[in-house]
């Protein structure tokens, strides 16, 4: 039977069956996890995803205010950009690169503690390109683009020319999430803009807090060179897992552990 028949009948089965996805979805899960557990040894993943770091000790003491947050499709947790925040306040005129921009809440957030944000998206072309509306284009960089500090690139993550930037304190890798793209995101950063002492964030490296995104995890794993000997932890309650050159405290991932700490949220319109 040709690949072509094998196709065209697995996809028959589909339609009658929409049910089947299922296993498929599963079986592939189970595939890229499979994929990631081979670095086991070196990066220390289990079945139940990375070694965990605690949230709360990577924030400011008194807590972390996260703004501007839309609460709209496509964002990041609130958690999420609590973390980025309290990484950059640690770090002295922090120069922060990212990839994806979209509506710029990540970069607009990280602009008010760090120096200088550098943010990398598809060009305007490049996004119609792609079938999407004119208005998808323009939310682009919504939040970020009225701030000073922040400059925006464009160009696919994959070809952009990354050798003028520098190395940079802290990188958040948020554009596309599929297996290749992720893998060749963390080549690139890691060739041409990480320091020594550089702090790198993957973002959706989880589905919800605590269930790995295999096809991600397995991406990051891969794309990692061997010459980075810094810690690849997964952080509590995000949905981000980070890449440290200093020794940061762990524990084993527990999907089903207590929800402590919990934390207070206060939503206010602005």
């Amino acid at each position: 039977m040709s690949r072509l028949t094998k196709t065209l009948r697995g996809l028959g089965s589909l339609v009658r069956n929409p049910w089947l996805l299922n296993h498929v979805l599963a079986a592939d899960t189970a595939a890229w996890q499979r994929r990631a557990l081979r670095h086991a040894s070196q990066r220390g993943v289990t079945p139940d995803g990375l070694p965990v770091v605690a949230l709360a000790p990577l924030l400011p003491a008194h807590g972390e205010t996260v703004h501007p947050f839309a609460f709209r499709d496509g964002g990041s947790l609130p958690t999420d950009l609590a973390l980025l925040r309290g990484l950059a306040r640690q770090i002295p005129q922090c120069r922060y690169f990212e990839i994806g921009t979209w509506r710029g809440e990540s970069a607009a957030n990280v602009a008010a503690v760090a120096a200088s944000v550098h943010t990398l998206n598809l060009s305007a072309a490049e996004i119609r390109a792609l079938g999407l509306p004119d208005r998808y284009v323009e939310l682009h960089g919504f939040f970020s683009k009225p701030l000073s500090n922040v400059t925006h690139l464009h160009g696919n993550s994959a070809t952009f020319d990354f050798a003028t930037l520098g190395h940079f304190n802290l990188i958040f890798i948020d554009g596309d999430h599929a297996y290749d793209a992720v893998r060749t995101d963390t080549r690139r950063v890691f060739e041409h803009l990480v320091g020594p002492d550089t702090v790198v964030v993957w973002h959706d490296a989880n589905r919800q807090p605590g269930q790995p995104r295999w096809e991600v995890l397995a991406g990051i794993v891969d794309g990692l060179p061997a010459t980075a000997r810094g810690q690849l932890v997964q952080v509590e309650n995000t949905l981000c897992a980070l890449y440290s050159p200093k020794l940061l405290q762990t524990k084993q991932p527990m999907p089903l552990a207590d929800p402590t700490p919990h934390f207070a949220v206060t939503v206010q319109a602005v």
